[in-house]
């Protein structure tokens, strides 16, 4: 059961091994779709993240131990061949560069910042679920688009999976995913954009799992520089990811979790017209979508200067209640 406390937002134990119907879903996925043996090394991969995540969903594991765990998966499912291999030349289209020594521990990197990425937004009812089924269907648009098929069905399978457990899922939430479940998600849909877009030839294709995943990816970024700006352990959860900064500046809970959506289905929509720019165009248009964002921020109150004084403000609040 995962227990309320100051740090989380519901306020009755709740059921955390929602996680388990996502991990049996997406292998019944795999036995629909033919068993394909393009889907092993990732589902190796991915099945050791999520026995991981149960692990500390039953019983606890320390920080380090998880990211250890997770390092291992994500090596797996790499030497496997679940692996970035190549870049592609951003002035000549269709040529590339191997990675040669970079491709393991770069994939190593990205396998493992996506799932940490997505289990750090699991903050709301149906936030995780519904932002991983957006990006796992915009990856798949993405990959068909691109020409690269591999990676359609993997992402096909863990947002119809995702899909299907969020009405139990979003606000009031009967079950939550737990570590095993966002962990899963996250390590997958990390997979399905390496084996998809990521494998296209062309240097503008890079940016698209990383516009693809920019909420929770952003998010993560900003939590680790916050931390470390504030000398907090990077491990050390608080309470001012963007989810807790929605709450704070007025938005309901569902409200918060509809207005990520939206942000990320707009980026979904930024990464499928990616897929059809040269680099000067996409890069052109993800300085506007960036700038776009970033305005609506500040005119919401989630950075800036109205973000600090609402922190202020709160604090002083919660000084007179204790």
């Amino acid at each position: 059961m995962d227990e309320p406390d100051e740090r989380k937002v519901h306020s009755q134990p709740m059921p955390r091994l929602g996680g388990l119907a996502i991990f049996a879903g997406v292998w019944a996925g795999w036995l629909v779709a033919g068993a394909p043996t393009e889907w092993l090394g990732l589902l190796a991969g991915a099945t050791l993240v999520f026995l991981c995540g149960l692990a500390d969903d039953i019983r606890g594991l320390s920080p380090w131990l998880k990211l250890l765990g997770q390092i291992l998966a994500a090596a797996v499912a790499a030497g496997s061949g679940v692996l970035f291999s190549f870049v592609g030349h951003p002035l000549h289209e269709g040529q590339v560069f191997p990675l040669d020594g970079l491709a393991l521990p770069l994939t190593v990197f990205w396998l493992v910042a996506v799932t940490n990425a997505v289990n750090l937004i699991d903050g709301l009812d149906g936030l995780a679920a519904g932002v991983g089924s957006i990006a796992g269907l915009t990856l798949a648009a993405a990959a068909g688009l691109a020409g690269s098929t591999e990676g359609i069905g993997p992402a096909l399978v863990i947002s119809v999976c995702l899909l299907a457990f969020l009405p139990f899922n979003f606000h009031p939430a009967r079950t939550f995913l737990g570590d095993c479940g966002s962990m899963f998600a996250g390590f997958f849909l990390a997979g399905a954009s390496v084996q998809g877009v990521a494998k296209t030839a062309t240097a503008v294709i890079l940016l698209v799992p990383v516009v693809i995943l920019g909420i929770p990816l952003f998010d993560t970024f900003f939590a680790i520089l916050r931390r470390v700006h504030s000398r907090r352990h990077i491990f050390r959860p608080d309470r001012e990811h963007l989810h807790h900064r929605l709450l704070i500046i007025g938005f309901s809970h569902r409200g918060a979790v509809l207005f990520i959506y939206a942000v990320s289905a707009l980026l979904g929509l930024t990464a499928v017209l990616l897929t059809q720019l040269t680099l000067p165009q996409g890069l052109l248009l993800l300085a506007g979508v960036v700038t776009l964002l970033f305005l609506a921020a500040l005119r919401l109150g989630v950075i800036g200067k109205r973000w600090v004084s609402l922190k202020r403000h709160r604090a002083a609040e919660d000084v007179l209640k204790g």
